[in-house]
């Protein structure tokens, strides 16, 4: 069976002090819930190691670099990323596309290499407001799958968390109602078991992000198709996120 998972992405919030208060804050805040989903935190970089060393939630790093080692100022190898305790890493956010030039062929690569050292890939794809309004949602995400992972094997294709976060919801306030959600889910998934088979795409978990917060997850969360969710904003606050993880 699929897992269920809600991440949360901090993106460029929280100083470390902060961001393992913090972890240590949900962790005992989630104690003695039953829970029905993995919890992840998405810490930037240089929270990575301290906060998996302070808590029990798998953690994941915000991005990686599609390069193993080497001349490269400033960038963090997937080598680096897993050294920290991590066990996923988030890759293709529409921020990294947009902000800095990711394309498909660079994400490819990133996924690669997470993969060769034991990270799970937590892959987001997704259409902007334009592209929706065109009709071209469905070709968008299509192509982002297809071109970054449709390289890899089924074993290996299994060990990755799709996350579809329309652009136009990312931070808006806007979020797509449950039912276009679980009609590009659905698409997701369908166009995995063309590639890979329906066993593989019924394993594969799918989460949805977008302005996800405890209003709407647990109705989001009911579609068959949706795993959990991506979450930005709302996994900043504990008592925020606690919603969300319960939507389940």
């Amino acid at each position: 069976m699929r897992k269920n998972i809600v991440a949360g992405n901090w993106k460029m919030n929280k100083n470390l002090q902060e961001g393992v208060a913090f972890a240590k804050d949900l962790e005992t805040a989630l104690a003695g819930k039953t829970l029905k989903c993995e919890v992840v935190i998405g810490t930037p970089f240089v929270h990575l190691a301290s906060v998996a060393s302070a808590t029990k939630l798998a953690v994941a790093a915000q991005n990686c670099a599609d390069k193993a080692s080497g001349a490269y100022t400033g960038e963090v190898s997937a080598a680096m990323v897993a050294s920290t305790g991590a066990k996923y890493v988030i890759l293709g956010h529409s921020e990294r596309r947009t902000y800095y030039g990711e394309t498909d062929a660079i994400l490819k690569e990133k996924v690669l290499l997470a993969l060769a050292n034991g990270l799970s890939p937590i892959f987001c794809i997704g259409e902007t407001k334009d592209e929706r309004e065109k009709n071209a949602h469905f070709d968008v995400v299509k192509r982002q799958t297809v071109e970054a992972l449709f390289n890899l094997s089924s074993e290996d294709f299994s060990k990755i968390v799709i996350a579809y976060e329309p652009v136009w919801a990312i931070g808006t306030g806007l979020t797509a109602t449950s039912e276009q959600a679980q009609e590009m889910h659905a698409f997701i998934r369908q166009t995995i078991a063309d590639k890979f088979g329906k066993e593989v795409a019924d394993n594969t978990s799918i989460l949805y992000g977008g302005s996800a917060n405890g209003g709407n997850a647990k109705e989001l969360f009911a579609c068959p198709d949706i795993d959990g969710g991506l979450i930005g904003g709302a996994s900043l606050d504990v008592e925020k996120f606690i919603p969300v993880i319960e939507g389940f």
